[in-house]
């Protein structure tokens, strides 16, 4: 057997941070502005802050690729420290706004700290990260205001949750509409083109070879597309997993329950032509038949590597209850 290759090499100005969930990776850019892409999950904010103090002494600017929990968790302590926020044009306009949907936060059960975005981004905007250009690509699909940033010198590309080397995002047929799928394939496809040399996923490592990471990637996205169901379950199973992730485990016998209760489970039940409660039993069964989740000591866990969390780090409001934003800094 072929020894793995290495994973293609970052420029001295980059610092990047693998994490194993619920956080998402980091990346960080050294220089006269120093910016943080993605700060991982609320539970872990004040490691995150510290790591990147640590490594870059302040940080100016936050730059996130799309406002799941996974990645905007640090947003609030890290501006609470003087950082500015970013994000893809849409999601930024619906945090001014204050929307109940903020991060689907609620939508999902995924707790996340109030932030205020001070700088919304566009497709093709040049940004200065650090001390280089970046430019945003608007990839839609595993959310809509999902971007990819692009340094064409080194031809780095932060991939966000567009594919990583393992699998893609999941997609959300409830909420994004029944074409979403085809949308997040689009995105891959135009990330694909740009043919860079060090692809930076938000979840797994630094893939050693970015074409063979697409290829796969294209494949399995055209899966989501050909099959709108297994879209549906693939997204279910996911969010399920980070529920247990982020919770220590759910007692087994509150686990239809809570998931009877929730949104994102009714929404699937209904695009499957399932009731939530013949959802929420198929959903256990096939997790715990698959080795996902497994039952131990009577509470049912995720069975990823993940980092625990503090449960009063989960005791923040839903964006319904956050306060006002403040102005643009």
């Amino acid at each position: 057997m072929n020894p793995q290759p290495p994973a293609p090499s970052l420029p001295s100005w980059a610092t990047w941070r693998q994490r194993p969930f619920p956080d998402a990776n980091t990346l960080l850019l050294h220089g006269r502005q120093p910016a943080l892409v993605d700060s991982g999950f609320v539970g872990h904010a004040e490691q995150t802050a510290a790591w990147a103090r640590a490594h870059a002494g302040t940080v100016d600017l936050v730059v996130n690729t799309h406002w799941h929990s996974d990645h905007v968790g640090g947003n609030a302590l890290l501006q609470a420290y003087g950082a500015a926020i970013a994000a893809g044009a849409p999601e930024a306009e619906a945090i001014s706004r204050r929307d109940p949907g903020c991060c689907v936060a609620e939508y999902l059960d995924q707790p996340v700290a109030p932030y205020t975005v001070g700088l919304a981004l566009d497709d093709g905007q040049i940004l200065r990260l650090g001390d280089a250009d970046w430019e945003v690509v608007r990839t839609p699909g595993h959310t809509p205001g999902h971007l990819a940033l692009w340094q064409p010198e080194e031809r780095l590309l932060v991939v966000g949750d567009g594919l990583s080397d393992y699998d893609v995002g999941w997609v959300n047929l409830a909420l994004d509409g029944l074409d979403a799928a085809t949308t997040a394939l689009a995105s891959l496809k135009r990330m694909a083109d740009l043919a860079p040399r060090v692809l930076l996923p938000s979840h797994g490592p630094i893939p050693a070879d970015p074409t063979a990471a697409f290829s796969t990637a294209l494949r399995r996205a055209q899966r989501l597309v050909d099959d709108p169901d297994g879209a549906v379950w693939y997204g279910a199973r996911r969010i399920f997993a980070f529920a247990l992730m982020i919770r220590g485990g759910i007692p087994a016998d509150e686990v239809e329950p809570y998931l009877h209760a929730r949104a994102w489970l009714t929404d699937a039940a209904q695009l499957l032509e399932l009731t939530p409660e013949a959802l929420a039993a198929e959903l256990t069964a096939t997790m715990l038949r698959s080795g996902a989740v497994v039952l131990r000591d009577g509470r049912l866990h995720a069975a990823a590597d993940h980092t625990p969390v503090a449960p009063d780090a989960l005791r923040v409001p839903y964006p319904r209850a956050w306060p006002a934003a403040a102005p643009p800094r």
